[in-house]
């Protein structure tokens, strides 16, 4: 045989392994989207940015503790305003703004 016949045969060979491999790729994704779906891959993704951003919160929580409970501190302060302003003596503000004292505005 002359080299080019044998180069062409193991250029063949090459070019049907690797056609071979590219079918079994897409015979193993074709498969894999028959067990799942892309609203069931889609909602895996999201429960696993879920848990990273959980872990992570939990994480900086851990390392800033005197913030954290500041800032619990200043949320519950806030919800209990109306309350804690009649124990001074002074009248709750119910939701006033600029627009609704000043209608000529």
């Amino acid at each position: 045989m002359s080299d080019r016949r044998i180069q062409m045969l193991e250029d063949k060979y090459l070019r049907d392994s690797a056609r071979a491999l590219v079918e079994a790729d897409i015979e193993h994704l074709k498969s894999d989207f028959a067990n799942k779906g892309l609203g069931e891959r889609a909602i895996d993704r999201a429960r696993e940015g879920a848990t990273d951003l959980y872990e992570e919160a939990i994480g900086m929580a851990e390392d800033n503790k005197g913030a954290l409970v500041a800032l619990i501190a200043a949320i519950v302060v806030w919800f209990a305003r109306n309350p804690i302003m009649e124990m001074f003596g002074r009248e709750p503000d119910e939701g006033s703004d600029t627009a609704t004292e000043n209608p000529e505005r």
